[in-house]
């Protein structure tokens, strides 16, 4: 890896040095040409989204530069901008697709299913990704416009599910986002469908019982979830019927795969050290897979930067600081690329199970049975 240096504040705060934070919107023309123009135009999207930008990490190399962590909030204007935006440029762009798209004669039955996809592609890589951004900051506005992104995708549990267990215990058995060693993808995916919907509700229920209240009070941010799921349903259904409400829930489960998809990527095989009497090592980088790849960070927000995420989850994106392989494992291509080779098991175990024997031999040598830990039944943490 080349060597790491430090962007000055004042250079930091530069818009041109922000514009290239900005790619997610050239993916909406994209969802447009396909709905308006039909045939091979409708693949555009996942192509773009999860080849184009690998072929330009290839062409741009890694970048190592980090921008000084201390850079005031207000330098940062540029950037937090598109994080803001968002949220409506996805509802314009999702909710005028649903109106349009089934009264498109010139759209058939493939067309728009594929397209849709596409679509989920869209708001899974960036929708869900942004509103894990604005879910993050203290400002309450922030984290609405990331409860209504989440909302368009029907998983607005994510937020109670990373900010209260995901964070807390990553690396432990507690953690159902922390892919186990050897676990294919198709395997990972039901359980963490399962058992995050399940945590993260008992970690809010918990939250409320330590305040003296039930489950069911109204500040249960479940029922917060519950009716801005139902209010996007009911606009899908509003817009175009039940050809609406399937499109919309359709474009949901694919952006919940690929998030899932990414959460797999971010953390395969990477666990904490289990201290005894329930007890695990706080998080460090090493706990996260690093990529410093150029293309792929610009398009997802420095979310590849993932090690220092973990490590200081109150830095905003701009911020984010990328390590060498003595402080973090490195991945050897994107997020967007290694998705796709998660979907093929036998491949992702050839390109990663080398890797996390070597970080294992790195950083934790004298462990020599890692088995409880690939089968996550070390003990759960206190």
């Amino acid at each position: 890896m080349q060597e790491l240096h430090t962007i000055p504040a004042k250079e930091v705060a530069r818009w041109w040095r922000a514009l290239p934070f900005w790619a997610s919107l050239a993916l909406v023309p994209l969802a447009w040409l396909g709905a308006t123009q039909g045939g091979w135009t409708v693949i555009l999207l996942p192509v773009v989204t999860w080849y184009l930008f690998a072929a330009i990490d290839a062409a741009l190399g890694l970048d190592t530069g980090n921008a000084d962590p201390e850079t005031p909030e207000a330098h940062l204007a540029w950037y937090t901008a598109v994080t803001r935006l968002w949220p409506a440029v996805q509802a314009v762009t999702l909710f005028g697709l649903l109106w349009y798209v089934p009264r498109a004669a010139h759209l058939g039955t493939l067309e728009t299913v594929v397209l849709f996809f596409g679509v989920g592609v869209m708001t899974g890589t960036i929708g869900i990704n942004y509103a894990h951004e604005l879910m993050h900051q203290r400002n309450r506005a922030e984290r609405w416009l990331g409860d209504i992104l989440l909302a368009m995708v029907l998983y607005s549990h994510f937020r109670s599910e990373h900010l209260l267990v995901h964070h807390r215990y990553v690396g432990t058995p507690r953690d159902p986002v922390t892919a186990r060693y050897n676990e294919g993808f198709h395997r990972f995916f039901p359980r963490v469908l399962r058992q995050s919907a399940v945590s993260s509700f008992a970690a809010e229920r918990a939250m409320l019982a330590r305040r003296g209240k039930p489950w069911w009070a109204p500040e249960n941010p479940f029922w917060r979830y519950a009716a801005l799921q139902a209010a996007m349903l009911g606009l899908a259904a509003a817009l175009a019927g039940w050809a609406g409400l399937a499109l919309f829930v359709w474009q949901a489960v694919v952006a919940v795969w690929q998030l899932e998809l990414v959460n797999y990527v971010e953390h395969y095989g990477l666990t904490r050290k289990h201290l005894g009497d329930g007890k695990y090592e706080h998080v460090k980088p090493r706990h996260s897979w690093n990529a410093a790849h150029r293309a792929t960070n610009w398009l997802l927000i420095n979310l590849q930067r993932h090690s220092d995420h973990h490590y200081k989850p109150d830095r905003r994106f701009p911020l984010l600081q990328t390590y060498a392989e003595e402080e973090a494992p490195q991945l050897p291509y994107g997020y967007t690329l290694m998705g796709v080779i998660a979907l093929i098991p036998p491949l992702w175990k050839r390109v990663m199970n080398p890797r996390v024997k070597a970080w294992r031999r790195r950083f934790y040598p004298e462990i020599e049975d890692w088995r409880p830990y690939n089968k996550a039944t070390t003990p759960l943490p206190r």
